[in-house]
């Protein structure tokens, strides 16, 4: 018995999430298989076939795979699952609606967004927005798992490494579903996710106009852009910009807080961040408690000032 790993990817690139899922994975001692369920997506199980600890890589390439779409991919883990011993998936939006369809289809628990691995049935996750952290033993004999990426280092890409790639035959498809249309929206920011600075604004900022200023800053220092939920809600940014703990759970290098009060639910996505730095004119603003370099002034003095003496 081994570990599959699912792998998240678009179809041209593997997902750095992959990589902290993998680095996971290791911990358990057992041989990892990565899983690429695409369409034309023969570069991404090159790039798995170069994951440091890597054993095989199995190759599903079809049409019924393109969107990604919870029911179809599902089945095709499910099908797989019952070969393994632990099936473990990013915890990203996405695997957030897969992973649960395939451990209600092999009757066992699932492990969601787990922070450490203390022993091979033994894990640690958080509860309560974070403020408390669970130890959780699985007797199920498939583990299935979700990983919160900001919690382990990324696997490294090996040059030499030449894992076996095989090809897996896609199931029918389910049609319980089917893919109407998506938007994607083009940016020279880094992603949300894998940035190493984010520069995130509250509600704070007033308007969806204001927020420009954090835009502004972001592309000065080649940052990410977040938002709190507060300001999502009220129509600033769109909602694929939310950090929280119903958003994106992010841990840059650097993490800018601008105009944002700290609720629990924001805290929970960014408190993890190497280096945190909140600008808000309430010194009694929770943010400053998780704060590293904090800073009590009106930020639309501060971000003008601050963006004149960067380079």
């Amino acid at each position: 018995m081994a570990i599959l790993v699912t792998a998240e990817h678009d179809n041209q690139t593997l997902k750095q999430s992959t990589l902290n899922t993998v680095a996971a994975s290791t911990q358990l001692n057992d041989e990892i298989h990565v899983l690429v369920a695409g369409f034309n997506c023969q570069a991404v199980a090159d790039q798995a076939a170069k994951i440091t600890g890597v054993s095989k890589v199995l190759y599903a390439d079809s049409s019924v795979y393109e969107h990604q779409l919870a029911e179809n991919i599902a089945a095709l883990i499910t099908d797989l699952g019952n070969d393994y011993d632990y099936i473990l998936a990013p915890a990203t939006s996405n695997y957030k609606n897969i992973l649960p369809r395939v451990a209600a289809k092999l009757d066992v628990t699932q492990l969601s967004d787990i922070t450490a691995i203390v022993a091979n049935d033994t894990f640690e996750r958080p509860i309560y927005a974070g403020n408390a952290i669970a130890t959780v033993k699985s007797l199920d004999p498939v583990k299935v798992i979700t990983v919160r990426s900001s919690a382990f280092e990324e696997a490294a890409f090996s040059d030499t490494q030449n894992t076996e790639i095989i090809a897996v035959n896609a199931l029918p498809e389910t049609n319980l579903v089917a893919f109407v249309s998506e938007q994607v929206e083009q940016s020279d920011r880094p992603e949300l996710s894998n940035a190493n600075i984010i520069i995130s604004g509250g509600r704070g900022l007033g308007s969806s106009e204001n927020f420009a200023l954090i835009e502004q800053l972001a592309d000065q220092l080649g940052a990410a852009v977040g938002a709190s939920r507060a300001a999502v809600d009220s129509g600033f940014v769109p909602n694929d910009k939310q950090v929280g703990q119903t958003g994106k759970i992010v841990a840059p290098q650097l993490y800018i807080a601008v105009g944002i009060s700290g609720a629990i639910q924001h805290l929970a996505g960014m408190k993890d961040s190497k280096t945190i730095v909140a600008i808000n004119k309430d010194e009694e603003a929770p943010i400053f408690s998780v704060a590293d370099y904090g800073l009590v002034a009106d930020l639309f003095e501060v971000i003008p000032e601050l963006r004149e003496k960067l380079p």
